[in-house]
């Protein structure tokens, strides 16, 4: 056993795409069931299908796009390395602290 849950496992957008798919065409049967015969778990599907809502512009008020979390997440990074940046050039160099 490799030691990881089945919800740490990174699944691919096609298959992603084709687990929503199937639920959206299923409409006589439940997301457990469906979960069960792909071997995800039930929440991970509803929420592939409930972003899958939200990008198509079908999502609730304030619910955040996939193109708009990465992007988020892309920004955030970017501050942090940023303010690590800050942090650096803000402190005084070692050479600096000698001459005193």
């Amino acid at each position: 056993m490799s030691g990881k849950s089945d919800m740490s496992k990174r699944y691919t957008a096609e298959f992603k795409r084709d687990a929503i798919a199937l639920v959206r065409s299923s409409p006589h049967r439940n997301v457990t069931e469906i979960a069960r015969e792909l071997g995800v778990s039930p929440e991970g599907l509803r929420g592939w299908v409930k972003q899958a809502k939200i990008d198509e512009g079908d999502g609730s008020t304030g619910a955040l796009t996939t193109a708009e979390r990465e992007e988020l997440v892309r920004l955030r990074k970017r501050d942090r390395e940023q303010q690590q940046t800050i942090e650096v050039l803000s402190s005084p160099s070692p050479s600096s602290r000698r001459r005193r």
